[in-house]
């Protein structure tokens, strides 16, 4: 029996209701790893996840790198499951398992097998799941086409619709983990799963949920979305040393470096995870957002926008900018983009504030989920928060003369003692701004 099943009833609609909202479990699937232990590791080493890419025909395209999977799922999951889901499907249903299990709940058969494990079994009708991705099932949809084509309709596989909805991967997890309380798959291009993550403390903080599955993924490593990107000169073209190109802050940065993997989050009330004896790593204090009204892909020069989502989610988590001690920047190796928010950050904390955060772009190692940023990079934070260090910046060897403020560069650094905070930005396409704000556990 559950603990909102021993106080609420199944079904009732009550349970522990609004007030904190705690992590209390993480999972990852990325470039650097195939969990949350190994992708920690090598950020704190400074190793970077990008590698060449061996296409056919990939010498025809401007960039001719990214950041792949270290872990590939058929190494993790059945092939007659993997055959029903897009890649980006299969990289959350990876990471949700880690942490799943590591919230100290029931394992799942990551086989497929329904019943769970011995361990807590949170109440179906209280949990809930937000997974998002900024483009869905686009590899299911390019490579059925092109199967198509070939073919014709009557080699189409019956799952080709439920892998390439953008929904597909909430969908997989809800019915994997029996959440009932609601799933939701936010879509704001980059901030896709930070908005999810906001999304889902608004879900226990209005009594909806004790627990919620929070989390994001992308799988979008194909030529034709590759082609797409280096036709608007967004992506670093460095491909004489790849590894090397995502390069937040520095001089000669030259844009993006694309990335694939999934993370997720289990966020609980703190009153129902206290009430189990779960772990918790950090308090999820509370979210704010904003659109810049400005340009569909370029950001507001000026950083305004960005700068408006920080202040609202510092007034949301109920924090001052003295408090705040570290960002996880969104930082993707823009020219523009980067220096906006270093503009953003100065007008939303103040100056004197800015100056005392410690600020790190953890792109350059993991290359940029996309959709799945915002997920990966709480979790990056949350880790921060709870190790007490933060990754460095990985290839910043020339400071940009505009960027003004403390990033973690050349090894990692620690954070102070006590009751500290820290913010992760996400900004997208479309001129969407995410700002999550955390607060070490004490």
């Amino acid at each position: 029996m559950s603990i909102g099943q021993a106080t609420a009833g199944t079904g009732s609609g009550q349970g522990f209701g609004s007030g904190t909202v705690v992590v209390t479990g993480i999972g990852a699937t990325t470039p650097l790893g195939g969990d949350v232990a190994s992708t920690w590791s090598a950020l704190l080493a400074g190793r970077s996840g990008v590698r060449t890419l061996d296409w056919e025909g990939i010498e025809e395209l401007p960039t001719r790198f990214a950041a792949t999977i270290a872990v590939e799922p058929e190494e993790v999951m059945p092939k007659h499951r993997l055959r029903r889901l897009d890649r980006s499907q299969a990289f959350a249903l990876i990471a949700s398992h880690e942490a799943w299990r590591d919230a100290g709940f029931a394992p799942r058969d990551i086989a497929g097998k329904a019943e769970p494990g011995e361990g807590f079994e949170p109440d179906p009708e209280r949990l809930g799941a937000v997974v998002s991705s900024g483009i869905g099932g686009l590899i299911t949809a390019l490579d059925g086409y092109r199967a198509y084509q070939k073919t014709g309709w009557k080699r189409t596989s019956p799952f080709t619709v439920p892998m390439l909805m953008p929904n597909g991967p909430v969908g997989h997890v809800s019915i994997e983990f029996g959440a009932k309380a609601g799933a939701h798959a936010l879509v704001s291009a980059c901030a896709s799963s930070a908005e999810g993550v906001g999304y889902a403390i608004d879900m226990i903080r209005s009594g909806r949920a004790d627990v919620v599955i929070a989390g994001g993924t992308e799988a979008t490593i194909h030529p034709f979305n590759m082609a797409a990107f280096s036709s608007m000169r967004a992506m670093s073209t460095r491909n004489d040393e790849p590894e090397r190109a995502s390069r937040p802050y520095d001089k000669n940065r030259d844009g993006f470096v694309i990335g694939e993997g999934a993370a997720t989050l289990i966020l609980e009330s703190e009153e129902h995870a206290r009430a189990r004896g779960a772990r918790i790593y950090a308090i999820v204090a509370g979210a704010g957002y904003s659109s810049d009204g400005h340009d569909i892909v370029q950001p507001d020069p000026t950083g305004a926008g960005a700068a408006a989502a920080i202040r609202r989610a510092l007034v949301n988590s109920g924090l001052v900018p003295e408090q705040i001690a570290h960002v996880n920047a969104h930082a993707t190796s823009t020219p523009q983009g980067d220096v906006a928010e270093i503009i953003a950050l100065k007008e939303a904390l103040g100056p004197k504030a800015a100056a005392k955060v410690l600020i790190t772009g953890t792109k350059s190692m993991t290359g940029h989920l996309l959709g799945g940023a915002g997920a990966l990079e709480s979790l990056i934070t949350v880790l921060a928060l709870h190790e007490g260090v933060v990754p460095a910046t990985a290839n910043l060897e020339n400071l940009d003369d505009a960027v003004d403020l403390d990033i973690a560069q050349g090894e990692p650094r620690r954070l102070p003692d006590g009751p500290i905070a820290a913010l992760n930005n996400s900004f997208g396409f479309g001129g969407h701004n995410v700002a999550v704000a955390f607060q070490r556990a004490v």
